[in-house]
């Protein structure tokens, strides 16, 4: 019997970080060559997002960054996972790199790894530049060329000293809530559309993987991060399976198939020929995309729970993503509903053992392909006391289990390799503006002033030591 009292000890390799995203951070949205992303031009439209808020100055962390930097190494966190912005980048989304762009991802990474900090870069999370989504957006097959393009430019610059890439970060999102509900950017509501871009992110990913492999020393580790769903049915009603069947196709199969055995699942083909003929696919695209890697980022907050539509009771549409439009193609007769339980600020319900399934799941599925969990938190109605503390015993729960659970795969075979915690600051929430904070820092926006939570002195002890204490 295991003794609950004591400590949970991570493998002495296990690789402790936290994670951020360009467009939530970094503000400077018009300096040095910027130009405007898709975010940008979202974050303008009226009723778009809460307050009108835009990532215009976020947490000013362009400006900021030494003091960042050193507000990690402060925490002990051994590696830091964060995005480039590719219209800091390569302004307009084609031609020359920006040296001015470049510049700062150069000082960042030399600012980490003078703090002894590993940086671990991601090339898209969702800041698209804007003159490529007015030629089509990831509905256009060319926006997968100029993807790789950019990659190539970044790791030019920056792969002498950046270790670890990822490609891509939670495609599901930019395809589904971006095209599918609308809800985030570039705001569009078309289910075909929604599948157009699903597949030209994926060859996006694709090809990157080879200007990566092409541009990065040898040793380089490159990766993509999914959000996978723990689809669970709300009863074992056939129904109820089949309902999950159909949404584990649409968030999970969708994009584990193709990536790693190189074909797309039958069943979801069939579930959306009435959506599109998915003509968009081309010869070769499926051998570009299922180009191997050398691990998976996993993100992990909330389980989906489904059923079948039930005429008896007219409860709306819960899927958690907000929205008129349901993001999933194809998913007509299929009830979301909230799973039991505790929930965060975002009103997801808090269910630790989603992530256990998850990385169970990808243990039997794809053997021996080392995982890591990506992004992982909650967000939490914090404030500052009058003493100046932020208290957020909540937040602590959250963390410790699902470090808890990530112990737990880790203990059945799960080869787990690290975990970074979403997020390290209170940052700009895409549609939800700056209402919702994530982070284990507290950023007041108006004074940028970063105060550390009692969760990341918590997380940083956790860091220090390699091990989960008991629960409080």
């Amino acid at each position: 019997m295991t003794d609950q009292s004591a400590p949970l000890a991570f493998p002495a390799d296990f690789v402790w970080g936290a994670a951020t995203a360009a467009y939530q951070i970094e503000g400077a949205a018009a300096e040095d060559g910027r130009t405007p992303s898709v975010w940008d031009t979202f974050s303008r439209t009226p009723g778009k997002v809460r307050n009108g808020d835009t990532g215009d100055i976020a947490t000013d962390h362009y400006h900021r960054y030494p003091a960042d930097v050193a507000l990690m190494a402060g925490l002990g966190l051994p590696a830091y996972r964060f995005s480039l912005a590719w219209p800091r980048v390569r302004p307009g989304g084609s031609g020359p790199a920006n040296k001015a762009g470049l510049d700062f991802y150069d000082r960042l990474v030399d600012e980490l790894l003078g703090h002894g900090i590993a940086p671990v870069a991601t090339l898209y999370h969702w800041d698209l530049p804007q003159e490529l989504e007015d030629a089509g957006g990831w509905t256009a097959r060319d926006t997968a060329h100029r993807f790789a393009e950019y990659a190539a430019l970044a790791a030019d610059r920056l792969g002498d000293r950046i270790a670890t890439w990822t490609t891509l970060n939670e495609p599901w999102c930019s395809a589904f809530l971006g095209y599918g509900s609308g809800v985030h950017a570039p705001g569009r509501t078309d289910p075909a559309a929604a599948l157009a871009a699903h597949h030209h992110l994926l060859l996006a990913h694709g090809l990157a993987v080879g200007a990566l492999r092409a541009a990065l020393p040898g040793t380089a580790q490159v990766s993509l991060t999914l959000n996978l769903a723990a689809v669970r049915p709300l009863t074992g009603a056939p129904a109820d399976r089949e309902a999950a069947r159909r949404i584990d196709g649409l968030a999970n199969r969708i994009f584990l198939d193709p990536v790693f055995h190189g074909r797309y699942p039958a069943d979801v083909l069939a579930d959306t020929a009435e959506v599109t003929d998915w003509s968009f696919v081309r010869d070769g695209d499926l051998a570009e995309i299922s180009r191997p890697l050398d691990s998976l980022g996993l993100n992990y907050y909330t389980p989906t729970v489904v059923a079948a539509d039930d005429p008896a009771d007219p409860a709306p549409r819960r899927d958690g993503h907000g929205g008129e439009r349901s993001p999933w193609p194809a998913d007509r007769g299929i009830r979301f509903l909230p799973a039991d339980g505790e929930r965060t600020a975002m009103g997801w319900p808090v269910d630790a053992d989603g992530l256990y399934e998850l990385l169970t799941r990808l243990r039997d599925e794809l053997p021996g392909l080392p995982l890591l969990v990506t992004e992982n938190g909650a967000a939490y109605d914090d404030y500052s006391d009058p003493t100046g503390a932020v208290h957020d015993p909540e937040r602590i729960a959250y963390l410790h289990a699902h470090l808890a659970a990530v112990h737990r795969a880790i203990a059945a075979g799960v080869p787990v390799r690290g975990y970074f915690l979403w997020s390290l600051l209170d940052n700009f929430e895409w549609a939800y503006g700056y209402g919702k904070r994530f982070g284990i820092v507290h950023v007041d926006f108006a004074s940028q002033r970063r105060t550390p939570k009692d969760s990341a002195r918590w997380y940083a002890e956790v860091v220090r030591t390699g091990l989960l204490p008991p629960p409080a």
